[in-house]
């Protein structure tokens, strides 16, 4: 079943007997998929599974649900924020779905929106920070993807939910989106909501309404805004370049409503080809998309970095393909994040 569809049952938008018949078997398989979440976080909530401390602070981010809600970007901006403070951080993720058995779409993002900064791809998250540690000097440790990730310990827990699709239809996995309780928030230390601002003020509102309700802790607003348009070699061209011109856009991430959203704030009009999350492109998909980029008589194809990165190198001939880097803005929130980022620098100072 491909993804677009998978969608429309869950969100309810696909009707009939078997759209019916598949929602009701996905409700069941919810049940021990919950049940054994619930024990597991049980069993983290009691000790009775122990967790590791690093040598250095850990912060940890990461989301209630599948699916894309910017913590590539967010991570850049969190080791922005901590170099800028005379720090080093370092990188953790699991490595899901490397692209040649060494590294994955988001270390080579970040390889470029961060570069210098140690990134370590191990699924034992405890032997990757002792890595970092060790062969990097990496004073503070930033965990992708780690609010699931409990056997190593953090200092902070950043949560993000994604404005446009917050909650995961309501229901976890498979027959919604989310892949623990939503009372899994108020282990968060900050709760950041991410595309603030592609959804209304009201909206927003409401979801820290139900954020409170929840977990009564600090919550953050930020936007992703477009910044340059990036080619394969990392060349940079203004985005005012495509402005008004038709272009063919592409992308595979877990929230392709997000990027349409970012393209039209540029004043990019394109025709968007969807792919499935983590995407791994073929000569194939490329010629396909060269094709209809032709037929719309298109001025490049326009994508987004992670995808870029995963593009076939003797597949780039024809048309322009450039990327839309994306910079996170602070709309609310500012202080609390930098209240928690100075907490690192203070520690270090009084270990000093």
């Amino acid at each position: 079943m491909d993804e677009t569809r998978l969608l429309e049952i869950l969100s309810g938008e696909r009707r009939g007997l078997s759209a019916a018949l598949s929602r009701w078997l996905l409700a069941g398989l919810s049940v021990p998929y919950g049940a054994a979440v619930s024990a597991r976080n049980l069993a983290y909530d009691r000790g009775w599974l122990a967790s590791q401390r690093a040598a250095v602070p850990v912060i940890s981010v990461g989301n209630l649900t599948t699916g894309g809600t910017g913590k590539t970007p967010f991570t850049a901006f969190l080791a922005r924020e901590l170099q800028s403070r005379g720090l080093r951080p370092g990188l953790l993720s699991r490595g899901y779905r490397s692209l040649d058995g060494a590294e994955n779409d988001e270390k080579r993002v970040l390889d470029r929106l961060c570069p210098g900064v140690p990134q370590v791809q191990n699924p034992d998250r405890v032997a990757g920070a002792e890595r970092a540690i060790r062969e990097f000097g990496c004073e503070v440790l930033i965990l992708d993807d780690g609010l699931q990730h409990r056997r190593l310990q953090r200092d902070v827990e950043i949560v993000l939910i994604d404005a446009l699709r917050p909650w995961g239809f309501g229901r976890l996995l498979p027959r919604g989106l989310l892949r623990e309780p939503m009372s899994g928030l108020r282990r968060a230390d900050l709760i950041v909501i991410t595309r603030a601002d592609q959804a209304s003020a009201a909206r927003v509102a409401e979801l820290r309404r139900e954020i409170a309700e929840i977990a009564p802790v600090p919550v953050a607003d930020i936007a992703f805004e477009p910044g340059m348009l990036i080619d394969s070699e990392g060349c940079e061209t203004p985005l005012s370049s495509l402005a008004g011109r038709v272009c063919q856009g592409f992308c595979g991430i877990g929230n392709p409503e997000g990027f349409a959203a970012t393209l039209r704030s540029a004043g990019i009009s394109a025709e968007l080809e969807v792919f499935p999350d983590h995407h791994h492109y073929t000569a194939a998909d490329f010629e396909r998309l060269r094709r209809k980029a032709e037929a719309i008589g298109a001025a490049a194809l326009v994508t987004t970095l992670k995808d870029l990165v995963k593009l076939p190198g003797d597949s780039l001939d024809g048309p322009s393909v450039l990327a839309v880097d994306q910079r996170v803005r602070v709309l609310h929130g500012a202080n609390e994040i930098a209240r928690l980022m100075d907490r690192f620098g203070s520690d270090r100072a009084r270990a000093a």
